[in-house]
């Protein structure tokens, strides 16, 4: 939260402009840790009010498999949810150059479930995300090409360029309209329901 505006400030100095020749805000809504979504989120829609200007709320998981995706290979993204968890999804890489298409929408599973389900698929995919470098243990296979750095996070730039794809459609919303994703309750919530639970 201290060093999210200072950080928009460079950027947008670097790029050479000013707050007023934005005509958009883009913002990761997750799946993701929980406070940097709200932070984030918060941040876009203050931009937003501020600037009379709409928000486009990214999936995480989709500009991960953006900047992974090509050919026409499935792309496996996941993100390490922590707790022995991943969030994760399946895409194609979009043959217009636009945003790739889910073929199984965003979930939270172990990745004991993630790897059944990708050798249900019985496919070669490319797979990207920290949750794949996390738990190399379970998640590798021959018919698996897991990517690396710098694959293993969502790019600003692909967020951004999944963003321009919906402003050119005219799929925004205002400012306040973002929903973040969240595939789980809070680990604040969870810790406290099982300090409840064990008295």
């Amino acid at each position: 939260a201290e060093s999210l505006a200072p950080m928009i400030s460079f950027v947008l100095a670097q790029a050479g402009l000013v707050p007023a020749d934005l005509s958009a805000v883009a913002v990761d809504v997750g799946p993701g840790l929980f406070t940097g979504m709200r932070v984030g989120i918060a941040t876009a829609d203050a931009m937003a009010w501020a600037l009379e200007i709409p928000v486009v709320g990214v999936c995480s998981l989709d500009a991960l498999a953006l900047d992974a995706g090509t050919g026409d290979r499935t792309v496996a993204v996941a993100l390490d949810a922590r707790r022995g968890e991943v969030y994760w999804a399946l895409h194609r890489p979009s043959v217009a150059g636009g945003e790739p298409v889910r073929i199984v929408e965003p979930r939270v599973s172990s990745p004991e479930d993630l790897a059944v389900h990708l050798a249900d698929r019985a496919e070669d995919v490319t797979c990207a995300g920290t949750g794949f470098l996390r738990h190399a243990e379970v998640l590798s296979a021959p018919w698996m090409d897991v990517l690396g750095p710098p694959h293993s996070a969502p790019s600003a730039g692909a967020v951004v360029r999944i963003a321009a794809h919906r402003v050119a459609v005219d799929a925004t919303v205002p400012a306040g309209g973002v929903e973040p994703i969240y595939l789980r309750a809070p680990d604040a919530e969870i810790n406290w329901r099982t300090r409840r639970e064990s008295r």
